[in-house]
């Protein structure tokens, strides 16, 4: 493969609307020790994206300033000390940062081979959400076969991949969205029971479908806002797994008794400040127990868009409007 010396990417040049993005050129990453360079030909949309863009979620010292966490393509070069893979290979990583571009830097221990059957952009779906359903529901929270599992927002990339994975190991699956549409989606996927946030109290929902007795695990976006219904709607011993606060992050009016009563767990995580090991264990975690399951088709990313680069500020807007159901995910054109 011929490597160029620059490439195109979407520059930021300053926080803002999502009209800030623009296309640039600009020189390829340097390879660092145990890096793989990726020629991107997909990449995924995420929530994290748009709080760099804005300003809200600086990148981690040492990674790229471009945005983007997760693309698809081909294994351009390696650098020293780089093990697993070869140049011409078909891959898809969790990169923490630069991911909006036409090629990639990302260590090698966070690139997995597409799964068989699998297209550049259906790979570009996978390493953000099942990444992070991965270590935050199985890793962190324990969901074992048999228990429950109230997944907010069923219908996102996080959502939809959760629903999928915790269902396919053998746990019973409840999903909070925003629509009857998104209800739906989420039933289809292997909910048991969706419940329309907009029209029916979660807690309530959740309790009278379980006896009162509850879920095992919570896992939660929101935040603040859903703290206490959270913690009521635990089961005793119930693990409560955070990992974002769009409705708020802090807590006010909320008992912890409940902590206390019911044995309860609060945690939570972001991906992207995990060192470089953590996140091996994670990618090592997902070959060995869900690459078999994509493979099989048990489970699959539900895609909701496909766009071309130049259109990465509607890609954005679309992210803001919340009526997707599913990824997002920008192809580079020429692939």
């Amino acid at each position: 493969m011929t490597i160029p010396t620059e490439m195109t990417y979407v520059d930021l040049p300053s926080p803002g609307g999502a009209e800030n993005m623009v296309l640039a050129r600009g020189p390829l990453p340097e390879l660092k020790a145990g890096e793989i360079l990726i020629r991107v030909e997909a990449f995924g949309v995420n929530r994290p994206d748009v709080l760099q863009r804005k300003g809200d979620y600086p990148p981690p010292p040492g990674a790229s300033p471009v945005l983007g966490l997760e693309v698809a393509g081909e294994v351009a070069d390696l650098g020293d000390g780089a093990a697993g893979f070869a140049v011409g290979d078909k891959v898809c990583a969790l990169a923490n940062g630069g991911g909006y571009a036409e090629f990639c830097a990302v260590p090698a221990t966070q690139a997995l081979a597409w799964p068989k059957g699998y297209d550049a952009v259906k790979a570009a779906a996978l390493p953000e959400t099942f990444f992070t359903v991965w270590a935050n529901v199985f890793d962190m929270a324990g969901l074992k076969a048999g228990e429950t599992i109230l997944v907010h927002g069923g219908s996102s990339g996080i959502g939809t991949t959760a629903i999928q994975l915790a269902r396919a190991l053998g746990a019973e699956v409840f999903a909070t969205a925003g629509s009857a549409a998104k209800c739906t989606a989420c039933e289809t996927l292997g909910a048991k029971h969706a419940i329309n946030y907009r029209e029916e109290d979660f807690k309530a929902a959740v309790l009278e479908a379980t006896g009162g007795r509850g879920v095992d695990v919570i896992l939660d976006m929101v935040g603040g806002r859903y703290f206490g219904r959270n913690l009521a709607s635990l089961a005793k011993d119930g693990r409560l797994s955070i990992i974002g606060f769009l409705g708020g992050a802090r807590v006010e009016d909320a008992s912890i008794v409940a902590i206390l009563t019911k044995r309860l767990h609060v945690m939570g995580s972001a991906l992207r400040p995990r060192t470089t090991g953590e996140k091996q264990a994670i990618r090592d975690g997902l070959v060995a127990r869900v690459w078999p399951l994509l493979e099989a088709g048990d489970v699959a990313p539900v895609i909701h868009a496909v766009l071309p680069l130049e259109e990465i500020s509607d890609a954005h807007r679309l992210m803001e409007e919340g009526d997707h159901i599913g990824k997002i995910v920008i192809r580079i054109a020429g692939d």
